[in-house]
């Protein structure tokens, strides 16, 4: 087997397995027996297992990064600062035209949210160091864009914004299954992103909630 075809059946193995059982579950034997290569060929061209992690994510985030930052480029050079629907649109655009290795779109981001919801800390690290760059670039343009929001306000909507785009784009195929039952509706994955940008953005929109009306303890 080429080298490259090892470190590629490697890669598959481990998306596949991570996003199926979580990183902390998957052990090293387990992707070298679903891969049906030796422990020493993962240490070979990884050296560890968070290594390996990172990689899985490097293989969608350089290419999407590059794209983005291209795509950032060009709404920079524009006389007006975009519009919360063009960026929106811009970033689901990237998303769909970068494609996932061999796995699916649904697969990466339901990896991406397991780095943010598992103990991955050295993942946060390493998503920070190598792609924060493009998203400091993003949060700027987002900022311009949602000026009337308190800081504080734009922090948790942006949290929540991201939690809903890894939850839909995790769960493609389910939702697709169930608006084919339910509504009798084919519905392809760019039909899912269209109906999920305006939603997101009226929800950036909607005015700042009083807290005071919340009253648990929590």
């Amino acid at each position: 087997m080429a080298q490259s075809d090892t470190v590629t059946r490697i890669l598959d193995t481990a998306e596949a397995l991570f996003a199926e059982r979580g990183f902390a579950e998957t052990s090293l034997r387990t992707i070298t027996g679903k891969a049906r290569v030796n422990l020493a060929a993962v240490n070979y061209h990884f050296g560890s297992k968070k290594a390996l992690i990172q990689a899985v994510f490097a293989r969608y985030l350089d290419p999407f990064c590059a794209h983005f930052n291209a795509a950032l480029d060009e709404l920079e050079t524009q006389q007006q600062a975009p519009d919360l629907e063009t960026l929106l649109t811009t970033l689901a655009k990237t998303t769909l035209s970068v494609p996932a290795s061999k796995g699916s779109l649904s697969v990466f981001m339901r990896l991406l949210g397991l780095a943010y919801t598992q103990a991955q800390g050295h993942m946060r690290r390493y998503l920070q160091d190598h792609y924060g760059d493009t998203f400091v670039r993003f949060v700027h343009l987002f900022r311009e864009a949602t000026q009337e929001l308190p800081e504080a306000e734009r922090f948790w909507r942006m949290h929540f914004m991201l939690g809903s785009v890894v939850f839909t784009m995790s769960s493609l195929d389910a939702l697709k299954d169930m608006a084919a039952a339910d509504l009798n509706e084919k519905t392809r994955v760019q039909d899912i992103v269209q109906r999920l940008v305006p939603f997101l953005a009226e929800g950036m929109r909607a005015d700042p909630v009083d807290t005071a009306l919340f009253t648990a303890d929590a």
